[in-house]
């Protein structure tokens, strides 16, 4: 009953896509000097959450109900990791500006506080309701 709760499947899918995000920011700082390296950028996790199967549709649990699926499982969309065309190349051809990847940074520190918000108080609140609080 709770191995498959979608709200812990949420949370995991947001902490993988913050890890990822910092991997990216690190990988764009660590060649700031490089010439010729184009800044790279992972798609958004929303856009991530909405490719993903995360069982959050309609779900059936025979085959006589209505437009349900039987599909479960973990998320199966990943972020896509891209050369960011938005950024300036400097005159040796490098994209990369140490501003935005600190910001980058910060965002993804926020993206998995948030998820492990969402983990936490909803271990609390299933806690709760089987009476181990």
């Amino acid at each position: 009953m709770f191995q498959k709760l979608e709200i812990f499947q949420v949370a995991h899918a947001m902490a993988s896509h913050a890890g990822r995000l910092q991997s990216v920011a690190a990988q764009n700082m660590a060649n700031a000097d490089t010439p010729g390296f184009k800044a790279k950028r992972l798609t958004p996790f929303k856009d991530t959450l909405a490719n993903a199967r995360l069982g959050v549709a309609q779900r059936s649990t025979r085959s006589g109900h209505l437009n349900g699926s039987t599909q479960d499982g973990p998320p199966s969309a990943q972020a896509q990791v891209q050369i960011d065309e938005r950024a300036k190349s400097d005159p040796n051809g490098n994209s990369v500006a140490i501003e935005d990847q600190i910001l980058l940074s910060v965002d993804a520190k926020r993206q998995h506080d948030r998820a492990l918000a969402i983990y936490r108080s909803s271990l609390n609140i299933l806690r709760t309701s089987i009476g181990r609080s």
